[in-house]
């Protein structure tokens, strides 16, 4: 915590695809921000993400940026990632998880990912929409995984042969 306390936590569910986790700590009275709706972010709203950036000394760093496109999708080594917000707030390794808020506050996306040839915010970084992570939440809770419907379907391009 910023103020230097440490918890142990427990995972309680997570989910590979979005890139989410549930953890569980013992703590009272903790400080929390008010979720917002995603679904309202238009591109060139102001953001403000909040992590803890390269974990350098002096606690939690704060950014501004614009939402700069929606629904976008990335592809990793962890996998591909998908209906991301993406933004030209400062986003570093070390603020995943953090949250990226509206301009009154309210958390409308989850820091996740960054595009950059050199490891470091290049402009282009993306978070989870807060209502994608409002759907999944609940299933992690209650049975640790969220499924996924499943068709079972390949598409290919029929040929002659």
């Amino acid at each position: 915590m910023p103020n230097g306390e440490t918890y142990d936590a427990e995972l309680i569910g997570r989910d590979t695809v979005t890139d989410l986790a549930i953890l569980k700590i013992q703590a009272e009275n903790l400080e929390y921000l008010p979720i917002g709706n995603s679904e309202s972010l238009r591109v060139g709203d102001w953001v403000i993400a909040i992590g803890n950036a390269l974990a350098l000394k002096g606690g939690p760093t704060v950014t501004i940026g614009i939402v700069s496109a929606l629904g976008r999708t990335i592809r990793s080594e962890e996998g591909d990632f998908y209906d991301l917000i993406q933004t030209d707030a400062a986003i570093n390794p070390g603020n995943s998880g953090g949250p990226l808020l509206d301009k009154t506050g309210s958390v409308i996306g989850i820091a996740s990912q960054i595009v950059s040839n050199t490891g470091s915010n290049t402009g282009v970084g993306f978070a989870i929409p807060i209502n994608t992570a409002k759907r999944i939440i609940p299933s992690l809770i209650e049975k640790r995984v969220f499924k996924y419907a499943y068709l079972g379907i390949t598409a290919f391009t029929l040929t002659p042969n």
